[in-house]
């Protein structure tokens, strides 16, 4: 990714894009931490798992080291001996690699949870271009990598330096002493090296993860561009959603002026607003709204009523009142029964009167 193009990307990642890389196997994930897990489950098998298997081994292995006489050679004994010799060897090599393939797995799904990416398992032939090869040797994440090995390594040999500098004195007396003892003693220093490196790294494991999720969510940034194709996606096209819109809004008002031809009565401002009002004593607990509208959508309201003979009445702050705080199809609320009642009553007065004429 070249300069200019990764200063374009000022924007935040989204969710939508951290999973699309997560779909595809990119993670923020820190080898070291790995490493450091290792460590520990290293330090954890040889100190608990290593001196039983130590003496299972020498009990397998004397027989060869103090008493080679005793071994058969025949063929038949040597099919059975190697066979003896590889299942012991899995009994005791066996819960020391599932411990360290716990640690691992562990390690693995705290960083970065249960992950599915079979992407990754597809070959990757742009890897074997030499060009490519050159330019991740002398980039600045190779530079990086490079200066955490050397810490790295300086760090482990000062552990190695302190931690064996007591028993060096001592070391030429390890020729006098049994095979048993020389390896008791072998494996708890292992512990002492192993927990040592591996509570010094905890720093490096912690530093070097905070530097892989920022480098992540770097290289992870969007362009504004991108956002809004994203939100364009996810959302749907401004455009279209505003024409779907205004033809949800038309079919709305035709089906609201087909149902002012029935309206009991139509309660208007007397020209800025007009509210349809629809009563059946019989079937309705209280008027509804079966249309409403402002200015133009207003007169037109009107001019329908008129030519369907239904009662047109000027009630300004009634017509202001429902238009505001009724929808269309929804019943007045109780506030408004009282002077819907009279413009109601006042219409049905008027027909009775026109009827008995």
């Amino acid at each position: 990714m070249s300069d200019d193009e990764q200063s374009s990307r000022t924007e935040e990642a989204t969710p939508k894009r951290l999973q699309q890389a997560r779909e595809r196997g990119e993670i923020a994930q820190s080898q070291e931490v790995q490493v450091w897990a290792t460590l520990c489950g290293g330090a954890l098998a040889l100190a608990i798992l290593a001196p039983p298997a130590t003496e299972r081994a020498l009990r397998v292995g004397v027989r060869f080291l103090e008493r080679p006489e005793q071994v058969r050679i025949a063929f038949s004994s040597i099919r059975e001996g190697v066979g003896e010799i590889l299942l012991e060897m899995a009994i005791i090599l066996g819960p020391t690699l599932l411990l360290l393939a716990l640690f691992g797995t562990a390690c693995g799904l705290a960083q970065a949870g249960p992950m599915w990416a079979p992407q990754r398992l597809a070959p990757d032939f742009s890897k074997l271009s030499p060009l490519k090869g050159i330019q991740r040797l002398v980039s600045p994440r190779a530079l990086i990598d490079l200066v955490k090995s050397l810490l790295k390594l300086a760090v482990v040999s000062a552990v190695l330096v302190v931690v064996l500098r007591p028993y060096v004195p001592g070391l030429e007396h390890w020729a006098s002493l049994s095979t048993a003892a020389v390896l008791a003693r072998s494996d708890a220093l292992l512990v002492r090296i192993a927990a040592a490196v591996a509570a010094v790294t905890t720093l490096v494991a912690a530093a070097d993860y905070m530097y892989q999720r920022f480098s992540f969510l770097a290289r992870m940034r969007m362009t504004k561009q991108e956002l809004r194709d994203e939100f364009k996606e996810a959302d749907g096209d401004p455009n279209i959603k505003g024409r779907i819109r205004r033809l949800r809004q038309e079919r709305a008002r035709k089906r609201m002026m087909a149902a002012v031809p029935t309206a009991t009565v139509v309660i208007t401002n007397p020209t800025h607003f007009a509210v349809a009002l629809a009563y059946d004593m019989a079937a309705m607990p209280a008027p509804k709204v079966v249309a409403k509208g402002v200015d133009q959508l207003a007169l037109r309201i009107r001019e329908v009523a008129a030519a369907n003979n239904v009662p047109v009445v000027e009630n300004p702050p009634l017509a202001r009142s429902l238009h505001a705080s009724v929808e269309i199809d929804d019943e007045i609320p109780a506030e408004h029964y009282q002077a819907v009642a009279q413009v109601i009553g006042w219409v049905m007065k008027t027909k009775g009167e026109r009827t008995s004429r």
